[in-house]
């Protein structure tokens, strides 16, 4: 299993005298949840505490995140996610300080509003950072090991077209992915190249 194998290159780097920093990178529907839910369980059976980040939970409120000024696609990758503060108040502490404990704001898409989050990280711990887009300039070098899952986008679109019922229709599903997120995943792969990267590839 994908899990397996992450496992064991997790291990290859783990240091009970410091926080290891891993990324899992993937497109939309990739499984990027999953597999890190089934590394923070599989960790957690070794003794080791893992905690998981989403990037969707450090995204910028709708009136940053949308603009008519800004094609579709441009502002989901440029305008979308709060890097200033994830590496700024999140990444580079835990990189410095070890042992990190402290309020961490968590956006609500209900409320379109964020709520504080009382996150205590022990030093020796294992922070999982799960999300689209991790290898792009801003992330580059923040983290201790890479992980890509490469999924064609024929099947994520499957997936998502099951999963994001909260966008509305499968046609409405699929008109928001065509315009917003594959045309801004198709930017990255070409300017990033995340599968090439990466220091292991899931497919």
């Amino acid at each position: 299993m994908e899990h397996g194998i992450i496992l064991d290159e997790i291990m290859k780097i783990f240091d009970p005298n410091r926080t290891a920093i891993i990324g899992i990178d993937g497109l939309g529907g990739a499984g990027k949840s999953t597999v890190s839910e089934k590394i923070r369980l599989a960790l957690s059976d070794n003794g080791i505490h893992c905690t998981i980040l989403h990037i969707d939970d450090f995204i910028h409120p709708r009136a940053v995140r949308y603009s008519d000024k800004t094609a579709d696609w441009e502002c989901y990758y440029y305008l979308q996610w709060r890097y200033d503060y994830l590496i700024g108040e999140i990444i580079m502490p835990l990189r410095n300080d070890g042992h990190f404990h402290k309020e961490i704001e968590i956006y609500d898409k209900d409320m379109d509003s964020y709520f504080l989050s009382d996150t205590e990280i022990p030093a020796g711990s294992v922070v999982i950072i799960e999300g689209i887009f991790l290898q792009r300039d801003e992330l580059r070098d923040l983290f201790d090991f890479m992980i890509f899952i490469d999924i064609p986008e024929d099947v994520r679109l499957k997936r998502v077209l099951e999963r994001d019922g909260y966008i509305g229709s499968k046609e409405q599903i699929a008109a928001k992915y065509n315009s917003r997120y594959f045309p801004a995943e198709r930017f990255y792969c070409g300017k990033c190249s995340p599968a090439l990267t990466a220091q292991l590839v899931i497919r």
